[in-house]
């Protein structure tokens, strides 16, 4: 019943990847409450987040004192903490296993071969590296998107969200190619009512954060 649904608390930032965890807890209608912390300012190295998360990184969610980090991990465990939204295939249906993939590619290949890109470092031989190569990777994705609207088929899952804000992040720096397959899927998702309000409340507050950085 939705009156005893737990309440989500989202360690987060503005203008990084705890955006995509904050739209997909509003695509979901789930209850929650941010933990925010201005990262012009280190809070998030300071003791009391490291305590939280000694990465230091954002996202991370609390629900009745379990604790997760990992985008995938996270959009995973919300996706099935609240399955009255419809976002996460049946454990028994067809396409759980595509979005189970697709969910773990992400963390395993995707943002590591984005991340030797933007640094211009040299990855290590196909054999070596979680992804093969950068262009390998693109591929695959390539691939399963030209298939029909989202990664699935033709509903939107938790994954999709996790998936789109990505690419309209990677898509604006470059670290993408901008190809009609990357720019209409990551639309479809951008275009929502729950990524134009969270994108837009992130632009005020990131310019808050600016403004008392400087402060001091």
């Amino acid at each position: 019943m939705k009156e005893n649904r737990p309440t989500v608390t989202l360690h987060y930032m503005p203008h990084t990847r705890a955006t995509g965890t904050r739209v997909l807890l509003e695509e979901l209608g789930a209850p929650y409450e941010l933990h925010v912390m201005n990262m012009k300012k280190g809070e998030n190295r300071q003791p009391a987040y490291l305590a939280i998360n000694p990465l230091g990184k954002v996202p991370a969610i609390s629900v009745n004192g379990t604790l997760v980090t990992e985008q995938a991990a996270i959009t995973l465990y919300l996706a099935d903490l609240f399955p009255e939204a419809g976002l996460t295939p049946a454990l028994t249906a067809p396409e759980r296993g595509t979005y189970v993939r697709f969910l773990v590619f992400y963390n395993a290949c995707f943002e590591p071969a984005l991340i030797d890109r933007s640094l211009k470092r040299e990855p290590a031989t196909k054999n070596e590296t979680p992804y093969a190569d950068y262009h390998s990777m693109l591929d695959v994705l390539r691939a399963q998107l030209s298939k029909a609207p989202f990664l699935t088929g033709e509903t939107m899952t938790a994954a999709d969200i996790l998936w789109g804000v990505a690419f309209a992040w990677t898509l604006q720096f470059g670290l993408v190619p901008d190809e009609p397959v990357f720019r209409d899927y990551a639309s479809r998702i951008t275009s929502r009512p729950a990524f134009q309000r969270v994108s837009a409340e992130d632009d005020a507050m990131a310019a808050r954060h600016a403004a008392e950085a400087a402060k001091g």
